[in-house]
């Protein structure tokens, strides 16, 4: 169970469409519903949708970093389907254009190789068994649905790993969109955050502790470049990570 709640670093710290917060809360609570009454079978049911959730932010993020690339990967799709990807206003959406194993392959954008998308895609096959009427328990024991769950934290933290320039695009752009003062959509640093950087782009916690990390010396010569450190500097005080909250309680220097 603890390793499986480590999925929520990966997931969306706050979204624009309540219905999708709400989607995921449910998902959440019918995994730990399950889980803790030893309903293996529905728990990783549970847990699958939430895997592919992760899943689809994470193409969203790819579509928002890199839209031409994005736009060739799906040469090989028919023509209306290609337009409706460019279209979708949220990343559910994918799912209404592509089956589940297509989506995958947009993985590759982030140079994933073949058999590195086939790794992550090979749950998919795993939960079409397990949602089709067989007369069999794939998951008896809770030793078997917590292999499966420590399969796919790995694979997640591999998307993760080859993630990371595509949510330093996403950064980057977002301090230089919203340097200007004059030019940003809300007055309020904390809105402007909140609305232009985590619901436009899904961050999750693990995204937004890895842009912290980001060298702002890098952009020195960019206009307003005060102006984006404060922004750097809001980022890191509206999404305090773990260990700078232990280090404030225990009175040390953050």
């Amino acid at each position: 169970m603890e390793e499986a709640l480590e999925l929520g670093e990966h997931l969306p710290q706050s979204f624009a469409n309540a219905n999708e917060q709400t989607y995921l809360e449910f998902l959440w609570s019918a995994f730990r519903t399950n889980y803790e009454a030893e309903r293996y079978e529905f728990a990783s049911l549970a847990f699958h949708l939430l895997y592919m959730s992760f899943v689809s932010f994470s193409i969203w993020q790819i579509r928002l970093a890199r839209p031409e690339p994005f736009a060739m990967a799906m040469v090989g799709f028919r023509s209306e389907e290609e337009g409706s990807l460019m279209e979708c206003e949220s990343p559910f959406k994918f799912y209404d254009r592509l089956k589940e194993s297509q989506i995958f392959r947009f993985l590759k954008l982030t140079g994933c190789n073949n058999q590195q998308v086939g790794e992550f895609a090979k749950f998919v096959k795993r939960r079409n068994k397990i949602a089709h009427p067989t007369g069999t328990m794939f998951f008896n024991d809770q030793a078997a649905i917590d292999q499966e769950i420590a399969e796919m934290m790995r694979e997640v933290r591999n998307i993760e790993m080859h993630m990371q320039p595509v949510i330093g695009q996403l950064y980057k752009r977002f301090l230089r969109d919203s340097a200007d003062p004059d030019e940003r959509e809300y007055a309020v640093l904390e809105d402007e955050i909140t609305a232009n950087f985590v619901h436009r782009n899904y961050m999750s916690a693990a995204d937004i502790t890895f842009c912290q990390s980001f060298d702002i010396e890098t952009l020195r010569d960019e206009p307003f470049h005060g102006a984006i450190e404060e922004l750097h500097n809001a980022v890191t005080a509206l999404y305090p990570r773990e260990e700078d909250i232990e280090a404030a309680a225990q009175g040390g220097p953050i």
